[in-house]
Formats: C-alpha cells, sequence, structure tokens
C-alpha cells in the first residue's frame, strides 16, 4: 500500500519559513519523480514545485528563488523548505509521487501566512 505522509505545516508570519516533508512508503522512492502542489480556496490546484529521480527541478515561477525543493532517498523523504512566505502562498499543500502514468498523492497539510 502506497503513502505519501506530509508534515511540517502550520502558521507563519509574512516573511517567515517552514519545511515540509513528505514520507513516502509502498514504492521505490529513487526512482519516482516527486513534487509538492497546492491548493487554495476557490482555486485549482497548481503545481509548486517538482524533482526528479535524477535530480532536476522545476518551480513555479510565483516561487522562484525562495523555495527549495529536495529529497533524501535513503530516508523515502521529499521536502519542501520555503522562505520569505506571502499571504498568497496561503493553500494546502499536497505531496505528490509520479512513475510514468502512476501518481499517488498524500493528504495535504495548511500553510496560513498571515499577521
Amino acid at each position: 500500500q502506497v503513502q505519501l505522509v506530509e508534515s511540517g505545516g502550520g502558521l507563519v508570519q509574512p516573511g517567515g519559513s517552514l519545511r515540509l516533508s513528505c514520507a513516502a512508503s509502498g514504492i521505490i522512492f529513487s526512482i519516482h519523480n516527486m513534487g509538492w502542489y497546492r491548493q487554495a480556496p476557490g482555486k485549482q490546484r497548481e503545481l509548486v514545485a517538482v524533482i526528479t529521480g535524477g535530480g532536476g527541478t522545476n518551480y513555479a515561477d510565483s516561487v522562484k528563488g525562495r523555495f527549495t525543493i529536495s529529497r533524501d532517498n535513503a530516508k523515502s523523504t521529499v521536502y519542501l523548505q520555503m522562505n520569505s512566505l506571502k499571504p498568497e502562498d496561503t493553500a494546502v499543500y499536497f505531496c505528490y509521487a509520479g512513475l510514468g502514468r502512476q501518481t499517488y498523492w498524500g493528504q495535504g497539510t495548511q500553510v496560513t501566512v498571515s499577521s
């Protein structure tokens, strides 16, 4: 059974930082593309960042220079370091694992940026 378990969300002030983690089980982690998506109230889910099995990364323009995605294959965990957070970053953040047409999703973790 595949499980993606996110953690690290919470409430942070504008300009602050958070680090999200996603621990995967039930998949061969090292060969899967891993990523983070987010969904704000009333909006569609959007890509935030993705990291391939080979370590290549891609980011949404809105987070470039502020967010960093990384992975630890030994721990089957993907991370999203979020710095200089803005109120518009408020959303539920979902972990994603993909290989070909097979995709898996976590349950999501809430990130709220507010003073």
